[in-house]
């Protein structure tokens, strides 16, 4: 006589719960605090569906991650989409196993539906009670803990770790080493800067425009820049950015005076962006997605804000040596009301600072 379904889940060493994420490479960083969470909670892997280029390099390597099944769109018709066709396939081939929707969309719901995955077995984002302030790491950890209708009992404990676990292997490092020894950068010291974003390179859409809240003037980069460089002769300071980023980089360096400051914008995959920042003594950056990476990383960080929530999307970092700007622009927020000075003295104090102690007291909270 064969258990019941809830008791072979609760007590089977093998089952793989499955996550629903579909989001920016940042919204995916702070999501491994989910992954990170439930691998611990179940002793198995964890079972991702998700979109982008990106999302494959950046969690195939980080332990606790299981299949991951991308599809390019979760927003195209079903009867349009191939992939979601197959993704519904491979998933009924699969199973029905815990699974938590972490999109507060219908269509998830419904593709996890048709794949034969009962809600008996859902937890979804937005049966969570909402927290005022609550940062999205913390969320992610309450959400890990909560339990399917098919669960009847604990599984395990839950991860409290308060920062991302972002894991960077060896051949990451290696592929560093190389690259950087080809642009005679090797063994100096790196620092990072992220002017563009996904909202400042949409096409034919002019960067300053008002719907853009993350953009921040060239001429204030070159500001930033032209310190650093003075302040840093020894240093490489690293326009990064994917390939549309790369004329936005070169404006910017058009108007500097630095002579250590290069635009390597598309040469840098998703693995040798991770690798930099574990490496480099620090990063600028407008919030979006490499800057939660950096932070996860350990990388000294200073971010630019305009209107996302600091309490919900402030990059979270081990060492605690991040520092995020902020400005009123007629009592709204904005990033055009942030100064180059005001990024130049972060800066400052971003690398000055002793975090020893912060670092520390996380890893004691870990």
């Amino acid at each position: 006589m064969s258990r019941p379904l809830a008791a072979t889940l609760v007590h089977s060493p093998t089952i793989r719960p499955l996550v629903v994420r579909f989001g920016s490479m940042g919204d995916m960083v702070i999501s491994l605090s989910l992954i990170h969470a439930l691998h611990k909670r179940f002793g198995a892997p964890v079972d991702v569906i998700s979109s982008g280029s990106w999302t494959r390099p950046l969690l195939e390597s980080q332990p606790g991650v299981g299949h991951l099944y991308l599809i390019r769109s979760r927003k195209t018709p079903y009867a349009f989409s191939p992939e979601q066709w197959q993704l519904v396939n491979t998933l009924r081939e699969r199973g029905a196993s815990p699974t938590w929707i972490c999109d507060a969309n219908d269509k998830c719901r419904w593709l996890i539906a048709r794949a034969g995955i009962p809600d008996s077995h859902i937890a979804d984002i937005r049966s969570l009670t909402p927290i005022d302030r609550e940062h999205a790491v913390d969320q992610w950890l309450r959400f890990a803990a909560a339990s399917p209708a098919v669960l009847k009992s604990p599984v395990g404990p839950v991860s409290k770790l308060p920062v991302p676990p972002l894991n960077i292997p060896d051949a990451w490092r290696s592929d560093l080493d190389q690259w950087l020894r080809k642009q005679n950068l090797l063994g100096r010291p790196l620092v990072l800067i992220q002017a563009g974003n996904r909202r400042t390179m949409k096409w034919a859409r002019p960067r300053k425009r008002a719907s853009n809240t993350k953009y921040w003037p060239e001429q204030r980069w070159a500001e930033v820049i032209d310190w650093i460089a003075a302040s840093r002769p020894d240093a490489a300071i690293l326009l990064a950015g994917v390939p549309q980023e790369s004329a936005l980089n070169r404006e910017i360096l058009d108007l500097t005076t630095a002579r250590n400051a290069l635009n390597v914008a598309g040469d840098l995959p998703i693995h040798r962006l991770l690798a930099l920042q574990e490496r480099a003594i620090g990063m600028v950056s407008v919030d979006t997605g490499p800057a939660h990476s950096a932070a996860a990383l350990g990388c000294p960080l200073v971010v630019l804000f305009g209107t996302a929530s600091l309490d919900l999307y402030a990059p979270r970092s081990r060492s605690g040596a991040v520092i995020c700007l902020r400005e009123l622009d007629r009592g709204t927020p904005s990033m055009m009301a942030i100064s180059a000075d005001q990024v130049i003295d972060a800066w400052k104090n971003v690398q000055d600072r002793d975090w020893g102690q912060v670092t520390e007291r996380l890893q004691m909270r870990a």
